[in-house]
């Protein structure tokens, strides 16, 4: 069973996503949250699998909401929820740590299976739409960031990585899926399997997600 906070300051859109999350059997509402400040407390309490993140909220914002959840330790995951044409903050949430986000306006079963995959690990929800997004902000990485303008060998989290690895973690940030990987490169899809743990574990990426920034923080891909 996979537990949800939902965090949004919109009733409505609350009642929403628990009436379509509480229809499936493997998911279970804990708990609702119309602000940051009560999705960060009610995360410390409850320990939910996943939250279900709105970024526009009054006081703490999402964003914030995000970075003191992954910030604490807790094994709970972020799902943000945007609006691609409006929210420039999207980018800014996966950098707190959010493990994926998802289009407001996605169709039931895309939110459904966006929660499933981050639940076990898969942060890549829409990989055309992490590309996108990513693309769309990459200018605005933060001007002091350790890496801004470093050439990728001059890294260190690329250091231990093998060619393969670094050839591997350059298409993850391309938005490619392990199928597409396997396919592509000629490898077994288990073998991507395999690379792409090693990579998160060398590289200290929370999740896929946190791999595909580290992609463009580091100038292996850079901005379409």
């Amino acid at each position: 069973m996979t537990t949800v906070l939902i965090a949004d300051d919109q009733p409505l859109q609350r009642f929403g996503f628990r009436m379509l999350l509480e229809s499936q059997d493997d998911l279970t509402v804990l708990g609702e949250a119309s602000n940051g400040s009560e999705a960060v407390r009610m995360t410390a309490e409850l320990h939910p699998d996943v939250v279900l993140m709105d970024i526009r909220m009054p006081g703490t914002d999402g964003i914030e909401a995000t970075r003191r959840i992954v910030a604490s330790g807790d094994r709970t995951r972020v799902l943000i929820l945007t609006t691609f044409d409006l929210d420039e903050y999207a980018h800014a949430g996966l950098r707190a740590g959010a493990s994926g986000f998802l289009i407001k306006d996605a169709q039931p079963e895309e939110l459904l299976s966006g929660i499933r995959s981050v639940a076990t690990g898969d942060a890549v929800v829409a990989p055309s739409l992490t590309r996108r997004l990513l693309d769309a902000y990459a200018h605005r990485l933060p001007a002091g960031s350790a890496t801004a303008g470093a050439a990728p060998d001059e890294d260190p989290r690329l250091s231990t990585l093998t060619e393969r690895e670094r050839e591997i973690l350059t298409v993850i940030g391309k938005g490619w899926t392990n199928t597409e990987i396997a396919g592509r490169l000629h490898l077994a899809e288990s073998t991507v399997k395999t690379h792409v743990g090693r990579i998160l574990a060398k590289t200290g990426s929370r999740d896929r997600i946190q791999a595909v920034i580290l992609a463009y923080d580091t100038k292996l891909v850079e901005p379409s």
